[in-house]
C-alpha cells in the first residue's frame, strides 16, 4: 500500500513537472529564434538495501526543430535553415542563439536584439564603412551569401561564425533564446545550413500541441489524486480493521 502511494506521488510529481514545461514553452510562442523543451522520462535501476529498485527520472532535452523564417525585407534580419547558431558575445560571455534580428549601431558594430556583439571570423563583426560613404549606408550593399559570408559593395568583408554542437544534450538554456555549450562539443556545420538574409527565425512551439499536452496533463494529474485519495481511504479501512483485533 505504502508502494502505491509511493508511485502515486511520483507520477504527480512528474506530471507538474511536464505542466512546467508545456507553460514555459507557451510563454514563448512569439519569442524568436526560441527552442522548445520537451520531457522525457527514463527507467534508471539502482541498488537500496541490496535490491534492484527501479525509479522513472524525469529528463529534459531542447528542441532542435526548424522554426519557420519569417520575410522581413529588413538587411540585418538573419535566419538559419537547418544546423547550427549565431555566436554572440554580451558582457565578456559567449552564447548561441537563432535569433538572428541584428542592427548596426552607430559605430557600426553589428549587435543583436540584446546589444551582444555578432561575431565573425575575425571576432566582432565590425562595419563602420557602412555609414562612412553617406551617413545612413544609403547607396551601400551588404549581401549575406548563404555560408553566412558578408560582402559589402561585392567585395568579401567578414563571414558570420555558424557553430553547432556534437552533443546536443550539452546544450545549456541561458534565458529565452540564448543557450551555452562546452567548447570541446562545438563544432562546424558548414554545408549543413543555410543563412537567409531579410528573414528571421520565429519559435518552433506548435500552440495546438501545447494546448492539447496541457489538457492531458491537467487531466492525468486530477485522476491520480483521486486515486491518491482512493488508496488514502482504502489505508483508512484497513488500519481500522486491524485495531479491532
Amino acid at each position: 500500500m505504502i508502494d502505491r502511494f509511493q508511485a502515486q506521488m511520483q507520477a504527480l510529481q512528474m506530471l507538474s513537472r511536464a505542466q512546467d514545461v508545456t507553460a514555459d514553452n507557451l510563454a514563448n510562442i512569439n519569442t524568436p529564434g526560441f527552442k522548445g523543451n520537451k520531457l522525457f522520462h527514463r527507467l534508471m535501476s539502482e541498488q537500496i538495501n541490496g535490491q534492484d529498485v527501479q525509479t522513472t527520472v524525469d529528463m529534459q532535452q531542447i528542441d532542435l526543430s526548424q522554426g519557420v523564417l519569417e520575410p522581413t525585407g529588413n538587411t540585418f534580419d538573419f535566419g538559419i535553415d537547418g544546423k547550427g547558431f549565431f555566436a554572440v558575445e554580451e558582457n565578456g560571455e559567449s552564447y548561441l542563439t537563432r535569433d538572428g534580428r541584428f542592427s548596426l549601431d552607430s559605430d557600426g558594430y553589428l549587435l543583436n536584439s540584446k546589444g551582444a556583439n555578432v561575431i565573425g571570423d575575425s571576432g566582432a563583426i565590425h562595419i563602420p564603412e557602412y555609414f562612412q560613404a553617406t551617413g545612413d549606408g544609403s547607396g551601400i550593399d551588404l549581401a549575406v551569401g548563404k555560408d553566412g559570408t558578408l560582402r559589402l559593395n561585392g567585395e568579401v568583408y567578414d563571414q558570420l561564425k555558424i557553430v553547432g554542437v556534437n552533443d546536443p544534450s550539452s546544450l545549456e538554456r541561458k534565458g529565452s533564446n540564448y543557450f551555452s555549450a562546452p567548447a570541446s562539443q562545438l563544432v562546424d556545420v558548414s554545408g549543413e545550413s543555410n543563412v537567409m538574409q531579410g528573414f528571421y527565425e520565429k519559435g518552433n512551439v506548435e500552440p495546438l500541441q501545447e494546448m492539447v499536452d496541457m489538457m492531458r496533463n491537467s487531466q492525468m494529474f486530477e485522476a491520480q489524486q483521486r486515486a491518491m485519495r482512493t488508496t488514502d481511504e482504502t489505508l483508512a479501512q484497513a488500519t481500522s480493521s486491524l485495531g479491532r483485533f
